[in-house]
């Protein structure tokens, strides 16, 4: 399964609010919430996970890149979004670097291999400056799933 696929438009933010990571993180969830790709009733339960997953190590990897992550019982697939903030958002990254894009996902805990697939897929596909540039001239969301289909990262989804 390639990337992209874990990610419709509605799932795309461009101009993400919020200075720090814990804002940031709120105002993704809250968008996917929004957008019906995540039960309101889940806010409070998914925020903590995420939260939880931040103060153990920051999900900032440098170069601008952070990947919130973590588990939860109450998600049956994937929720998934990515988003770019044109200001940066002080995720306490390993370069101290501010990140400009971010991609946060939530995975059932019986998908434990996928979690770490996708984590390592993701990491691989930003560590090429040169998507991280054509995502930072990205102007709108087909452009940033085009972008993500064009790149050969896979996820392999057998357990």
């Amino acid at each position: 399964m390639k990337l992209a696929s874990l990610l419709t438009p509605q799932q795309v933010i461009l101009d993400l609010k919020g200075e720090v990571c814990v804002d940031a993180i709120s105002n993704i969830v809250d968008h996917l919430i929004e957008k019906n790709m995540l039960s309101a009733d889940l806010r409070e339960e998914v925020l903590n996970a995420l939260k939880e997953r931040e103060q153990q190590i920051s999900t900032g990897i440098g170069s601008g890149v952070a990947i919130p992550h973590a588990f939860s019982d109450s998600v049956d697939s994937v929720v998934a979004a990515f988003a770019r903030s044109k200001e940066g958002v002080d995720f306490e990254a390993l370069d101290n670097a501010p990140v400009n894009f971010i991609i946060l996902f939530v995975v059932p805990k019986k998908d434990y291999c996928m979690h770490l697939q996708t984590l390592a897929a993701i990491a691989k596909m930003f560590n090429n400056c040169a998507i991280r540039e054509q995502l930072s001239e990205a102007e709108s969301a087909k452009d940033v799933l085009d972008i993500f289909a064009s790149r050969p990262s896979r996820i392999h989804t057998e357990k």
